[in-house]
């Protein structure tokens, strides 16, 4: 749920707008940005933050009606820009450990009123768009050296020990934006789709799922060694048919075609069956973001 600031123009999530009451929840008329400013909810009016008040039984903080002054950021692609900057910040749960809201709230009123010579731009990552911001952030808590990468690829012997296929990559258990823990124990061996999967996903509620669908994962083990078996099988009919075409010294003729047909047949085989692979691991991946997805929302108290 997105509301527009009264004050500053700006489109944000709800919980910016968001404050605690002594019985309900409050939700004002201006963002806790405007807020930071001194700026008084009760001096703005806000129809849409105040009817979804009013739906849930919160209590609204603002104005009935309100003089229209025009907004604290005029120009409207400026506010685009300060709208997807404060999108990546409530996304990211590294920044959100590292930065506290109270401070990147100084730092975007800054900007907005040219006391910084900054403004967020969509067209830099993140990372950039803080450091113009004067805010500093370490995104590099991976810091696992090489020696324990090997260690780590060595002891499971590249196999992912979530789905069983082969892998390289070293995975955090506890997510390394949560624990900050670089240590052996939080190490384990991952094939690089699991390891996308699972991402900040706590450990425990990975494993949770991945145990519930064991047999797709030996599936998607057949599927890994059958297909190995037939590509390089039909490498060495590719390199038969070149060894055979340079000694006959011709392109065409009845053994070459048939071997050609042969070979046809195979890639067909390959194709048909990487598609029915693809199409099982796209349904694994949509059942964990599902999971994922119905974790966050039952250990969310509210729908604001």
């Amino acid at each position: 749920m997105k509301f527009q600031c009264s004050s500053c123009g700006l489109r944000m999530d709800s919980l910016h707008f968001k404050q605690e009451g002594l019985m309900n929840p409050k939700l004002t008329s201006i963002c806790d940005i405007c807020i930071t400013r001194n700026l008084n909810p009760e001096d703005y009016a806000n129809d849409a933050v105040a009817a979804f008040a009013q739906s849930l039984l919160y209590t609204f903080v603002g104005a009935k009606k309100q003089d229209q002054s025009g907004f604290i950021v005029k120009n409207k692609k400026e506010r685009k820009k300060y709208e997807a900057f404060l999108q990546d910040y409530d996304g990211n749960e590294i920044a959100r450990q590292q930065i506290k809201r109270s401070d990147l709230n100084l730092a975007v009123i800054k900007s907005e009123d040219g006391k910084l010579n900054y403004v967020p731009n969509q067209g830099v990552t993140f990372e950039q768009n803080l450091k113009g911001m004067g805010l500093e952030i370490n995104f590099q808590l991976n810091e696992v050296n090489f020696i324990d990468r090997e260690r780590i690829r060595a002891k499971y012997k590249y196999r992912c020990q979530y789905c069983g296929r082969r892998g390289h990559s070293v995975d955090h258990k506890d997510p390394v934006s949560l624990s900050h823990n670089n240590s052996l124990d939080n190490l384990t061996l991952a094939c690089a789709e699991c390891n996308r999967i699972k991402s900040d996903m706590p450990y425990k509620l990975f494993i949770q799922l991945n145990d519930q669908i064991s047999e797709i994962n030996k599936k998607l083990v057949k599927y890994e060694d059958a297909l190995g078996t037939l590509r390089e099988e039909f490498e060495h009919r590719r390199r038969y048919l070149a060894a055979q075409v340079h000694l006959k010294g011709v392109i065409n003729d009845s053994e070459l075609n048939a071997i050609r047909k042969q070979n046809k047949q195979l890639q067909d085989a390959i194709d048909s069956l990487e598609s029915d692979y693809d199409n099982l691991r796209q349904t694994r991946k949509t059942y964990f973001d599902t999971g994922w997805k119905l974790a966050r929302i039952k250990a969310k108290k509210d729908i604001v």
